[in-house]
């Protein structure tokens, strides 16, 4: 099975869809710290299962969901799906119809995760074993981070011990066997559970029969109040019609009375109607008369509103002329401004056209006179140079020749030196070499050793067979052991309950005949037949109800022919030997008929089957229940029970024994196996020393032979390297006796520094002239330009203040001639006020006349109001005495109705029905409605003094009759499951311990084999720490990289730790193969040269399996060594996106290139 590819949407950072190809071979993920490469590895651990909200870097699991960013919203749900090849039918039975899987989760905001396997449904604990079946998972070995490796180095031995169950497979058997266990717990618990339920069962069904008796009467007394209300509901219905007819009549006289007095409201009504049609007519006329003064009134305002107005306008034109004078004044004085400033630049502007006369010649000279003492400097520079540069190398070579002289005189003394040192140490090693029998020593140890570590085994082998067998022999009798234990307590249980069914608190004084008799089985019922409650009585003559002892009778009464005296089955008290030879037993009822009429006066028959037939023909039918009947057979069933406990206890002891027993010879298995595998243990350290021993001193030795190669090839590249030095210095003492002196050099050089510096001060001069006039000129070129700049600026001011002069002016003229047309208004307001005066008296005239008709139209209409109210008044209350008639009316027919719906609801009948339903005739003589309710109430006290009563008392004990039987068929269910439950648990550990045992010998061959791959050199290996079962002990790591001892891993360097650490997770890795392996910046930790071995490692991994790598590094050499790369970024803040790159596919397109 494979892993294909990687889908995120809205998980952590990854807002859109991102898909992540796993490819085979090695696929890597790089980018910066921070943009969210982890979130891919979290993303596989949380669709593999992770519940852990921290362990997800987060304080609850929906912090995985997209919280949102600067530009973007937070999202409600998050998905990731990772699909999975099953071409090879690898998956598990539900999962295994389809080529490829699809295991999806999601998580809604606040509604928690969801899993799906290719759309379908699941439960999270079906996906985490799945992966735990493919050797994979959120917590796995395949799943390395920098934190895995820390935690490994970190861990006690029995943490450890996890990584070599998981390269056993076994950790899904650890799943299952928590699993099984807590169904251990849950049926043994639910076992107790049932017990106390069918011993709660068995105490309800004995007061069922008691509720039975009760529930009779209740139902006769409830019948009794049954007709009993029926004749008070006829007694209610019959005055209620009574009331109905009286009602009826009230409310014709109130309609007739309504009638009269509403012909007089009529009346009232149109004369109203007449007086109130006036007014409008009245109200218009005065309205429109006030109406006509308030125009008036406020054209009066407005005339003196529109007067005040003019006087402000005239302030304000007065005010805005003098505003404009100043305007004029202050725009004539910056135009004069203007043509002073223009004056003043021309002249300036005639002045520096002058000066620039003649000017570029002036500079032309200047440029020329410059150019010829620069070639003059130069000339002389190049040649003090050129003669420079000849004296500096002539000197330079004659110092090299001596201190090269001097160097090689020194490096003869030494190559002398270092050719004696060797050859030396050669003498040394070739002695040593030839003298060391330690070897030979150690090779011997190691033989015995071995030979007594296969012995050891072969004993350990043996003592672990015997301890399993024991084991199976242990659950076998465990089980009888249960089972006997349950068998007899199933007795014990009945016995309890058949006493306390039994017991009787009134009869510890005076025990009853029925405790004093011994009954033949099957003939209980016959003798209560025959008995009856007799039985019950005491044989006690103190008491107050007993049975007489007396002696027997001297002539008893023969019973008739084919009756057997019942004291043939019954034995008992010697007093009660008259009643019992006066009772005879038949076989069947046909008999007791047949015999019934030659019984004598005292005498009675019985059958077996509960048949009862009495001298003076009282008749008992057989089958009939007897209390008695079923307490003889208690008791009788009692008496056997005691017997078959004896039984139960006697082979539960043998159980118990043979438990104990097997117990016993299992531990000394367990001891024998425990002593077996320390002397292995011994051995192992013994091996292991002589080993260490062994490979110390063949290190030594190999050292010492290479060494003393090394040494016979550095005698020779001494020797080559003294008759080299030898000939360079004797080329080096001929080359500097031919050197030339150079003083006649030196003195030229000192003349031409002379000569240069005379024409640099020249050129220097000149120089100084040429920047003064070009600077002159550029200066006066700038300031004929600012010239320009202004006049242009003062000749616009000036065109400006000239506009606004002449704007000024026309504003001036256009507010004279306005204050001129504001000046005539004030007279014309006087004439029109005048006008306004006259006219506002005589409308006041008018609306005081308006006035006076419509007070005089209301108050005749008032009158009118007044005459009307009162016909309406005795209207109303004439309506009111109908309207009550007729609720009066309408009670009665509801009071009808609610008796006739109680006598439908009681009765279920009509009320003409109500008498013939509960069995009277309509000629029956009824009680007064008083004595009916007495006698109603009389009965519900008797039927309350009763009590709760059960109703259904006879089919809730047919119902604990079957619950009790379906819980005993459960009981033995459980039994049977636990003791499949417990022989499962064990087998499940027998399974582990064989599998973990076989698996650490494979991954601590791989450990060894890895950490000399990684290191270079060195050796390690691990051992299980001392424990009596492996499945409990712990996992130790000893290390020796090269050039050091070996030590337990915490004492090693980090990087050392971290590398051994990483060859142990590889190891387990190789032991059981994952689909899919994820580092986690492992590399991080590592040299250059440990991440080159690492990465070679991973290259011989993914060529020989199947496993697929994603490596998760910032190392350029763990990228260069990648089949493809994807990189994350995060363009947008809070936002990650993947961008790939395949590099075997660049390589294929390079080398075609």
């Amino acid at each position: 099975m494979h892993f294909n590819r990687l889908r995120l949407t809205g998980f952590k950072s990854f807002v859109e869809p991102t898909e992540l190809p796993i490819g085979p071979g090695m696929t890597g993920v790089v980018g910066p710290n921070g943009c969210g490469k982890s979130n891919i590895v979290e993303a596989l651990r949380w669709v593999m299962g992770e519940n852990s909200a921290k362990r997800m870097r987060g304080a609850e699991m929906d912090d995985v969901i997209f919280g949102g960013s600067g530009n973007r919203p937070a999202r409600n749900i998050a998905e990731v799906i990772v699909s999975l090849d099953n071409k090879d039918r690898s998956a598990p039975a539900q999962f295994n119809k389809e080529d490829e899987l699809e295991i999806s989760r999601r998580i809604e905001r606040g509604s928690g995760s969801q899993y799906r396997v290719n759309g379908s449904d699941v439960r999270a604990r079906d996906v985490q074993l799945l992966f735990a079946d493919l050797a994979s998972g959120a917590q796995s070995t395949a799943m390395v981070s920098q934190g895995r490796v820390g935690a490994l180095i970190g861990a006690k031995p029995a943490e450890r011990r996890a990584l070599i169950e998981e390269a056993a497979g076994i950790t899904g058997l650890h799943s299952r066997r928590h699993e099984a266990e807590l169904r251990l717990k849950a049926a043994e618990t639910n076992l107790g559970r049932l017990d106390d339920v069918v011993g709660a069962l068995q105490s309800q069904r004995q007061g069922l029969q008691r509720q039975a008796r009760q529930a009779k009467r209740y139902r006769r007394l409830v019948e009794q109040i049954r007709e009993k209300e029926a004749i008070l509901l006829h007694l209610r219905w019959l005055e209620t019609e009574c009331v109905k007819e009286a009602a009826a009549e009230k409310l014709a006289i109130a309609e007739k009375t309504v009638a009269e007095r509403t012909q007089v409201a009529g009346l009232a009504a149109s004369e109203q109607a007449e007086v109130q049609a006036a007014l409008p007519a009245l109200r218009d006329a005065a309205a429109k008369a006030a109406a006509e003064l308030q125009r008036l009134t406020l054209a009066s305002q407005q005339l003196e509103n529109e007067e005040a107005r003019i006087s402000a306008a005239e302030a304000e034109l007065t005010r805005r002329l003098e505003q404009i004078g100043n305007d004029i004044e202050r725009e004539s004085a910056l135009a004069y401004d203007a043509d002073s400033a223009l004056k003043r630049l021309n002249e300036e502007l005639d002045a520096i056209t002058r000066a620039q006369e003649g000017e570029a010649k002036f500079i032309e000279d200047a440029k020329t006179n410059l150019d010829t003492a620069k070639e003059a400097l130069t000339t002389k520079e190049d040649e003090l140079s050129h003669l420079a540069q000849e004296v500096a190398a002539t000197e330079a070579r004659r110092s090299t020749l001596k201190r090269q002289s001097q160097e090689l005189t020194e490096r003869m003394a030494r190559l002398e030196g270092r050719a004696r040192q060797i050859e030396h140490e050669r003498a040394s090693l070739s002695q040593k070499i030839s003298t060391d029998l330690r070897l030979k020593e150690t090779e011997s140890k190691i033989a015995k050793e071995e030979a007594a570590l296969a012995a050891a085994r072969t004993s350990l082998r043996k003592t672990e067979e015997n301890r399993s067998k024991l084991e199976a022999a242990l659950t076998q009798c465990g089980n009888k052991f249960t089972e006997a234990k349950y068998a007899q307590g199933e007795i014990a249980a009945e016995i309890k309950a058949l006493e306390e069914t039994l017991g009787d608190p009134d009869s510890d004084l005076f025990p009853p005949l029925i405790d004093a008799l011994e009954v033949t089985e099957g003939f209980e019922t016959a003798l209560a037949a025959a008995l009856g409650e007799d039985l019950t009585a005491p044989i006690d003559e103190a008491a107050d109800r007993h049975w007489a002892s007396l002696a027997p009778l001297t002539e008893p009464t023969a019973l008739p022919v084919g009756a057997a005296p019942l004291t043939n089955y019954v034995n008992g008290p010697p007093g009660f030997a008259r009643r019992l030879a006066s009772i005879g037993v038949v076989e069947d009822s046909a008999t007791g008929i047949k015999l019934r009429d030659s019984l004598q006066p005292g005498q009675r028959l019985a059958s077996k089957n509960g048949g009862f037939w009495r001298w003076d023909g009282f008749t008992v039918a057989a089958g009939v229940p007897s209390a008695a009947a079923t307490r003889l057979s208690q008791r009788n069933r009692l008496t056997a029970l005691a017997e078959e406990l004896k039984v139960a206890n006697t082979a539960l002891r043998s159980a118990d024994t043979a438990f104990r027993s097997t117990e016993q010879q299992h531990t000394r298995a367990v001891e024998s196996e425990k002593e077996n595998r320390r002397t292995v243990e011994t051995i192992l350290g013994q091996l292991e020393g002589a080993r260490n021993a062994h490979a110390s001193l063949m290190s030594e030795a190999s050292g010492a032979t290479s060494r003393l190669t090394a040494l016979e090839e550095a005698a020779q590249e001494v020797a080559s390297d003294i008759t080299t030095t030898r000939t360079h210095q004797l080329d080096i003492t001929q080359t500097l006796s031919s050197a030339a002196d150079s003083l006649e050099a030196q003195a030229a050089i000192e003349k031409l520094k002379t000569l240069v510096a005379q024409h640099r001060a020249a050129e220097a001069e000149k120089r100084s002239l040429y920047d003064r006039i070009q600077s002159e000129s550029t200066i006066r070129s700038q300031r004929v330009r600012s010239i320009e700049v202004e006049a242009k600026n003062w000749t616009d001011r000036n065109t400006g203040a000239e506009i606004r002069l002449e704007d000024l002016k026309n504003r001036k003229i256009e507010i004279q001639a306005q204050a001129k047309t504001l000046s005539k208004r004030p007279l014309e307001i006087v004439e029109q006020r005048t006008r306004l005066l006259e006219m506002i008296e005589e409308s006041e005239s008018a609306q005081q006349e308006a006035s006076d008709n419509l007070t005089t139209g209301e108050n005749a209409q008032n009158q009118a109001d007044q005459t009307l109210k009162a016909a309406e008044a005795q209207l109303a209350k004439a309506r009111e005495d109908r309207v009550r008639c007729e609720g009066a009316l309408e009670q009665t027919y509801h009071d009808c109705e609610a008796v006739a719906e109680r006598i439908r609801e009681k009765l279920n009948c009509a009320p003409e029905q109500m008498l013939s339903q509960v069995g009277l005739g309509e000629d029956t003589k009824l009680p007064i409605r008083q004595a009916a309710e007495t006698e109603i109430e009389k009965l519900t006290r008797s039927r309350d003094a009763i009590g709760p009563v059960n109703l259904r008392a006879e089919t809730e004990l047919q119902d604990i009759e079957e619950r009790i039987n379906s819980m005993e068929m459960e009981r033995e269910d459980l039994l049977a499951a636990i003791a499949r439950l417990r022989q499962g648990i064990s087998s499940l550990n027998r399974e582990g311990r064989e599998r973990l045992l076989a698996a650490f010998e494979e991954v601590k061959t791989h450990f060894e084999h890895l950490f000399v791959r990684l290191f270079g050199g060195g050796r390690a290996y691990i051992q299980l720490t001392e424990e009596d079962d492996p499945l409990d002990a712990g996992l130790e790591i000893m290390a020796s990289p090269p050039g050091k001892k070996l030590q337990v891993m915490s004492l090693l360097s980090g990087g050392e730790q971290a590398l051994t650490a990483l060859s142990l997770l590889f190891a387990v890795f190789l032991t059981n193969p994952a689909p899919i392996c994820v580092l986690d910046e492992v590399d991080a930790p590592l040299d250059d040269a440990n991440v080159d071995r690492f990465c070679s490692m991973l290259e011989e991994i993914a060529r020989g399996g199947s496993t697929r790598f994603l490596c998760v590094t910032h190392h350029r050499m763990t990228m260069a060594r990648m089949d493809r790369l994807f990189g994350v970024t995060m363009g947008e803040r809070g936002v990650s996106q993947l961008v790939s790159v395949d590099l075997r596919h660049a390589e294929e397109l390079r080398d075609s290139a």
